[in-house]
């Protein structure tokens, strides 16, 4: 699969590469880009090369590329991406929003609450999970992803109120609905005269506007720029949706890691206990040193340690997981899957390339933060443009009582109403510049948006090539691996069997033995991060391609030969204690 990938990727710059460097340097290039294209290169170094003539000489004329809102989604409805993409939903698989049979007691717990006993928080369940199950815990569960999707709410509650701006406003204001107004007042004039008045009166008026804006600059460009908002946060949201569910997997190919970790230990320490009881009985039969024995010792101590290791690394795992998918604070997930090779990917390099291309939400987020970028600009011109609305207002008011006035006079009553209607116009003739600034200021955001679309092309094509390289190598470090802990774990059989025929010592046993838990390691390595390389592929592409792996059938019966011998808890020591031991 991937000689062939290679070839093709070849074939344009190899008349490049080939044309300053000899057919020797080619052999070394090949052999760097991988084996499989070995046997290629030496079927070439074969043959004699034809003579090349001027024209093979000429380097083809690359084709020019077609540019991003030219070019095609690669849907069953080759839709254009656009200036302004729109989200698909046909082409993302929408999150979970109920938990699936069997989980319905693993529900998130309250947002805000908060354990305040040590009982709240003490762990009372293991749960098994499958890879499917924490899948569909995180997307039902997981808080992060519910923030985004609040987000995406947000601009849309923003885009509504955006458009608010094509409908009239209509206010009613009552001044006094109603009012009672009672006082009294004295005054003395110049001649000495006093003069009283008084206060007695109820108001009840009201007055009700409508305005509408005939011609408003800036109202398409907002609301342009606010639909480009609420695309770009659902764009986020499926990002953060596909983010997790590459988290989660990645979160579970952890656990079970170190639960193979665990395993491992265990087996190491079984065996060391096997080594250190022989040591001790050829001892005391007198066939072997003390120093056979101490070496056994410190076998154990090792594998001891190791399997330590292993079950904090366990603890940690279950916990990590246990955040994601924010389940109730006394359950610990646990993997219900032993590890194994997930699976093979079917595509070329090339196809992954072109599939991240199309498929990838960012470069849409890209070319919406153009748009965005150039709607604000037109905004920021509209403030010097003119703007025309027509209004129209009603008010009245009905009164019963007097206005201060003398004590003498009687009251008054009555009422009185005022229509109006017309058009305002408002133009701000000189601003002394500042909105065509502000204009330019976003021509050059929409221009570095532009960048920024070319350096997140070229990061895509990065990830994809990364995880797919990353992805080989880890298949051939499994098939070494695997080699590896088949002869491991037969030069221990046959160690052991030399040491009790009496024919070498404890320390070729510990050797051997030593070597074996480590190409264990190795191989347990090999497989977990060959499978997040295939998550990350799948993530960063959108290619489901995988061919699942024939699952491998296992006797109903324990082998004969596996050790039984128990792994005993070994007793905490406090550290101070312990170091003054081990500095004795």
């Amino acid at each position: 699969m991937f000689g062939q990938s290679s070839i093709t990727f070849l074939g344009y710059e190899n008349k490049v590469v080939f044309s300053v460097v000899n057919f020797t340097s080619r052999i070394a290039l090949l052999c760097l880009l991988g084996s499989p294209l070995l046997s290629f290169a030496v079927q070439a170094q074969e043959k004699p090369a034809p003579a090349a003539s001027q024209a093979d000489l000429t380097l083809p004329m690359p084709q020019p590329l077609p540019l991003a809102p030219e070019a095609l989604r690669g849907d069953s409805t080759t839709k254009l991406r656009g200036y302004r993409p729109r989200l698909n939903p046909t082409l993302v698989t929408p999150a979970a929003t109920k938990l699936a049979p069997g989980l319905e007691n693993l529900p998130a717990p309250a947002s805000l609450a908060l354990p305040v006993k040590p009982e709240q928080v003490r762990i009372t369940e293991l749960r098994p999970l499958g890879l499917v199950e924490v899948e569909n815990l995180a997307e039902v569960n997981n808080p992060n992803l519910k923030a985004i999707a609040s987000q995406v709410d947000q601009a849309q509650s923003n885009l509504r109120a955006q458009i608010s701006q094509w409908y009239p406003n209509l206010n009613l204001e009552a001044a006094s609905a109603p009012a009672y107004t009672t006082g009294q007042a004295r005054s003395v004039g110049a001649n000495g005269s006093v003069t009283n008045s008084t206060t007695d009166r109820w108001d009840f008026g009201l007055a009700l506007t409508a305005q509408w804006s005939l011609i408003n600059p800036q109202r398409v460009p907002t609301i342009a720029a606010a639909r480009d908002q609420f695309e770009k946060a659902k764009f986020q949201y499926v990002i953060a949706l596909r983010d997790l569910r590459l988290q989660t997997a990645s979160a579970y190919f952890d656990l079970q890691q170190s639960d193979d970790q665990v395993r491992i230990g265990q087996e190491s320490v079984r065996a060391s206990i096997v080594s250190l009881r022989d040591s001790k009985a050829r001892f005391q039969a007198g066939v072997a040193t003390k120093l056979e024995v101490l070496e056994a010792e410190t076998q154990l101590s090792r594998d001891q340690q190791l399997l330590t290791n292993s079950l904090a690394a366990q603890a940690i795992a279950r916990r990590t997981l246990a955040a994601l998918l924010d389940l109730p604070q006394n359950v610990t997930p646990t993997a219900k899957d032993p590890a194994r090779v997930f699976g093979l990917w079917q595509p070329s390099l090339q196809e992954s390339i072109v599939a991240a291309y199309t498929f990838r939400e960012e470069l849409d987020q890209a070319l919406l933060d153009i748009s965005i970028a150039n709607s604000q600009a037109n905004a920021a011109l509209g403030a010097v443009q003119p703007f025309l609305n027509i209004f129209a207002g009603f008010s009245g008011n009905v009164f019963d009582g007097n206005d201060p006035v003398i004590v003498a006079q009687p009251g008054a009553e009555g009422s009185n109403y005022d229509t109006a209607i017309g058009v305002n116009l408002s133009w701000r003739l000189f601003d002394g510049g500042a909105a065509a600034a502000q204009s330019r200021q976003n021509k050059q955001l929409a221009q570095e948006n532009t960048f920024r679309f070319s350096q997140r092309r070229d990061g895509i094509r990065q990830e994809v090539e990364t995880s797919f390289y990353e992805l080989e190598k880890n298949n051939r470090n499994i098939v070494t691996t695997s080699r590896e802990v088949i002869s491991a774990r037969e030069s221990l059989r046959l160690a052991r069997l030399r040491f009790q025929a009496g024919v070498t010592t404890q320390r070729e046993v510990v050797d051997n033995q030593r070597d074996l838990t480590q190409a264990e390691v190795r191989f347990s390595n090999s497989i977990t991060d060959y499978n997040k390389r295939l998550a990350e592929l799948r993530r960063r592409t959108g290619l489901d391609q995988v061919a699942g792996c024939t699952p491998r059938s296992l006797p109903p019966i324990k082998p004969a030969d596996a050790s039984d011998v128990p792994v005993e808890p070994t007793p905490l020591i406090p550290a101070c204690q312990a170091a003054a031991q081990g500095a004795v």
